[in-house]
């Protein structure tokens, strides 16, 4: 019987149980990082930790070993969040410094470079350098979340756009679905970030003056 609503559930739902669990707390932890709430780091160290199974499993090695980057970097986020402002206070929404954008580019090629090429020769990794160019975009976005700077949305929907179909590719419908409705989220990220960007240059120039 449990055998019979399991695969029941696989045909109807077009996915596991274990990637369904995921990809609600994935969609849970991107909508609460919009809303610049401090509860979509916890969340998201859920979901990593369900993709790492997920997307190993359809020999998605790079996006497999991704998700402990991000756990990483949720814990990371959590604090600075915080404590990274001025003097350990929260911090605030900021534009990426032109120093970031160059360190961003580089290294989104060389990883896509280097690590696809890895993929390809030594792996059975379905698509290895669009699945290291995702990798490495994702990281940089990531980490530029972390820092509150504003552009890590535009960084996201560019990801977001080429995951979808890598996504369906593999079968994996529901996380493909659920890109699609994290690139509509990164979008609505992007201006209520711009919005509360705005907002804090307004109080930091009311304070100086």
């Amino acid at each position: 019987m449990l055998q019979s609503l399991y695969e029941f559930w696989t045909a109807a739902a077009g996915g596991t149980p274990l990637e369904w669990v995921a990809v609600i707390t994935g969609f849970a932890c991107v909508w609460l990082a919009a809303r610049e709430s401090l509860w979509n780091f916890p969340v998201a160290i859920i979901s990593c930790g369900l993709y790492i199974v997920v997307y190993y499993r359809s020999q998605l090695y790079s996006d497999s070993m991704l998700q402990g980057f991000f756990i990483l970097m949720s814990l990371y986020g959590w604090y600075e969040w915080l404590y990274g402002g001025a003097r350990h206070t929260a911090l605030v929404v900021t534009r990426t410094r032109r120093w970031e954008w160059l360190a961003v580019a580089v290294g989104i090629a060389a990883f896509t470079a280097g690590f696809g090429y890895y993929l390809q020769q030594h792996t059975d990794a379905a698509l290895p350098h669009w699945d290291s160019f995702t990798t490495a975009g994702s990281m940089a976005a990531q980490y530029l979340l972390t820092r509150k700077r504003l552009e890590n949305w535009l960084l996201w929907i560019v990801v977001d756009i080429i995951y979808v179909p890598i996504l369906w590719y593999k079968e994996l419908y529901p996380t493909s679905a659920l890109y699609a409705v994290y690139l509509g989220l990164a979008v609505y990220g992007y201006f209520e970030w711009r919005r509360a960007a705005r907002a804090a240059a307004h109080t930091t120039l009311a304070a100086t003056s």
